[in-house]
């Protein structure tokens, strides 16, 4: 059995960070591949590395630079003193410096937090250290790419008994060599697919938190941690907000069938949350999550007979294709279609794109609703449940929170509501508290 196992920015934050990350490593001779991130903030108000590498590479002055950069190698160097490594980072450290200072691009500059942790972690561990811009390749998009990279990168990994690679970022596609970075978050990704490369049985992905929580603890007081979720469910909500595990970092896994774990670094006695494809585990609620955004706005059209006009929704759509704006729901009735979009996204093109709608469909009448709140309540469990959306309704009912949409998927996974961005929080925790603090409470 061999394990890849990823460290986030938190558990590498700092020397005594180094050392419960190499206790948990060496704890457990499977965990062959280690991932890390950046080092993270040690405090509230710190800084993470790879933000003061930004800060670096946009300096307005050298005086300004210098400081910056002198901070960043500083961090480094506390880590190597109280690790008592007999690690010289000068050489990289005047690559990095030369190479910000002719600009060579924006991603070498934000990976370079990662490479750095990597080059230290791998000489505090004793492991070989494998730079992912030669196995990894990301295309112009950020998207990793199968084709080029698993041939090489399963080849360096079964010639290696144990490594370091670290996360974030690899080589563009292009033959260039050029570094490329995945979005933030992407060290996730990394992990994903060193574990699907490296013909492991588990991928342990360890953070600052005891799993993924049933809701956002600034929402909601203490929320019960999520024992066993699916790669579908944990999809749905890592979409609606939930930002444990990067969204993407599912799909390396999920091809291969590998389940996830998530682990807290500080408490790795904890259960953690277990990701896998499919289970015939029992959830412990009828929902598994809630999880939401703010800032979307409604595109609703009306019209007549729409329901016997052939194409009428391929035409709307197409409008906001051909204003490369892409859409989050479409709920629809007989004689109205809506659509959910971000604001963001939307509000320069709304006229546009209202022109386009009327010329492409010539409805009786359009009407926009703007500052809405999309909440998905998502679990495996609906599935064979009863009322499931009327508890939704009457846990918002008596808060008096009018619902503003409501779609549910064919899958019977996740339900979506909208309401109002004033209020979201409270219409979280209603859902939570129905569903979660009430069923303890039948239980008891």
């Amino acid at each position: 059995m061999v394990k890849v196992v990823k460290f986030g920015g938190s558990s590498l934050a700092d020397a005594t960070q180094f050392k419960k990350v190499a206790d948990i490593i060496h704890s457990d001779p499977e965990r062959r591949y280690v991932v890390p991130s950046a080092p993270g903030k040690r405090f509230k108000d710190d800084i993470k590395v790879t933000d003061l590498l930004y800060k670096a590479y946009y300096a307005k002055s050298g005086k300004e630079f210098g400081k910056t950069f002198e901070t960043i190698r500083q961090r480094y160097q506390d880590i190597i003193d109280e690790l008592n490594l007999k690690l010289d980072l000068s050489e990289e450290f005047d690559k990095i410096k030369k190479a910000f200072k002719d600009q060579v691009s924006i991603e070498y500059a934000a990976s370079r937090g990662e490479y750095l942790n990597g080059i230290v972690l791998a000489n505090y561990l004793g492991f070989e250290f494998i730079d992912p811009a030669t196995v990894i390749f990301i295309d112009e998009h950020g998207n990793y790419d199968a084709e080029m990279t698993d041939p090489k990168l399963s080849e360096k990994l079964a010639s290696v008994e144990n490594a370091v690679i670290p996360g974030f970022y690899g080589a563009k596609n292009d033959g260039s060599n050029e570094i490329k970075t995945f979005s933030r978050g992407g060290s996730d990704v990394t992990g994903s697919i060193v574990a699907k490369n490296g013909n492991v049985s588990l991928y342990e992905n360890w953070t600052d938190v005891s799993g993924c929580l049933i809701a956002d603890p600034r929402i909601v007081d203490n929320p019960d941690v999520i024992g066993t979720i699916t790669y579908k469910e944990l999809r749905e909500l890592s979409y609606m907000g939930a930002s444990v595990l990067h969204e993407n970092s599912i799909f390396p896994v999920r091809s291969q069938g590998i389940p996830i774990v998530i682990k807290n670094t500080n408490k790795p006695e904890d259960a953690g949350t277990l990701i896998v494809e499919s289970t015939c585990h029992k959830p412990d609620h009828v929902i598994t999550g809630i999880a939401g955004k703010k800032g979307f706005a409604t595109i609703m059209i009306e019209k007549d007979m729409m329901n016997s006009e052939i194409g009428f929704g391929r035409k709307v759509l197409q409008v906001l294709e051909d204003n490369q704006l892409s859409f989050e729901h479409t709920p629809s009735g007989i004689d109205t279609m809506t659509i959910v979009v971000e604001t963001k996204a939307f509000i320069d093109k709304e006229q546009q794109i209202l022109a386009g709608i009327h010329r492409a469909v010539e409805p009786d009448s359009i009407e926009l609703e703007s500052d809405l709140a999309l909440i998905a309540i998502v679990g495996r469990g609906m599935r064979d449940g009863r009322g499931t959306a009327a508890k939704v309704f009457t846990a918002l009912a008596q808060k008096n929170i009018n619902i503003k949409m409501i779609d549910q998927g064919s899958s019977e996974l996740n339900i979506i509501v909208g309401v109002k961005n004033i209020h979201f929080e409270e219409a979280i925790r209603a859902i939570y508290d129905m569903f979660i603090t009430n069923e303890k409470k039948n239980d008891r």
